[in-house]
């Protein structure tokens, strides 16, 4: 078991990176939340990592955060979620605001993440909830992050009858809200953001 690597960053994209570790190059699947932490490339960066196995494949995945760490092998423990569907979660929402949706059984605000249909956020809550209930290793949530969630899904549905895809919807919300200390902004303030970001 890899439980994490320390090397050079020789390539980064949304969903990998490659690690150099003493002349041998890691190949490594990310959520964009850890990508959107990691520094520039030619940098020493730690990620600590989950090995999935199987048959006929061997993937690792790494994580900016053990908190990302632990909520993934929660995700992957859901029936019916893979690897691959809890990296895209993880690049869907922060730890916080996915705590934040479980707990709340906010189905509309899970559905929002791509490849996330509603029986599958049924699950989510079903089987999570009370282990979220338990963790302690989670940041604790502000009280209006449920407000903000709501909005966020809002503002999905409104870009994408703009033309936006559902990703690209997704990843300029998480800009205007990542830059902004305002965390109790509605709907219409964070479209508006939105596409001021974009035509930058």
């Amino acid at each position: 078991m890899i439980s994490y690597l320390h090397g050079k960053l020789v390539h980064k994209s949304p969903t990998e990176l490659v690690i150099d570790v003493n002349g041998i190059g890691y190949h490594v699947n990310i959520p964009l939340s850890t990508f959107e932490k990691i520094e520039q490339l030619n940098g020493q960066v730690k990620i600590f990592t989950y090995m999935h196995v199987r048959e006929d494949i061997m993937q690792l995945y790494g994580f900016a955060t053990e908190a990302e760490r632990e909520l993934f092998r929660l995700l992957i423990s859901v029936s019916g979620i893979g690897p691959k569907m809890a990296q895209g979660i993880l690049s869907g929402m922060s730890i916080n605001e996915l705590k934040e949706a479980i707990l709340t059984s906010n189905i509309g605000s899970l559905t929002t993440i791509s490849g996330v249909g509603k029986k599958t956020a049924e699950r989510l809550v079903l089987e999570l909830r009370d282990k979220f209930t338990s963790a302690e290793s989670f940041e604790p949530t502000s009280v209006s992050t449920s407000k903000l969630l709501k909005a966020r899904a809002e503002a999905v549905v409104a870009l994408m009858s703009l033309g936006y895809t559902r990703t690209d919807a997704e990843r300029v919300l998480r800009t205007v809200t990542k830059d902004s200390s305002e965390q109790d902004m509605n709907a219409e303030e964070l479209i508006k953001r939105a596409l001021r970001n974009t035509s930058k």
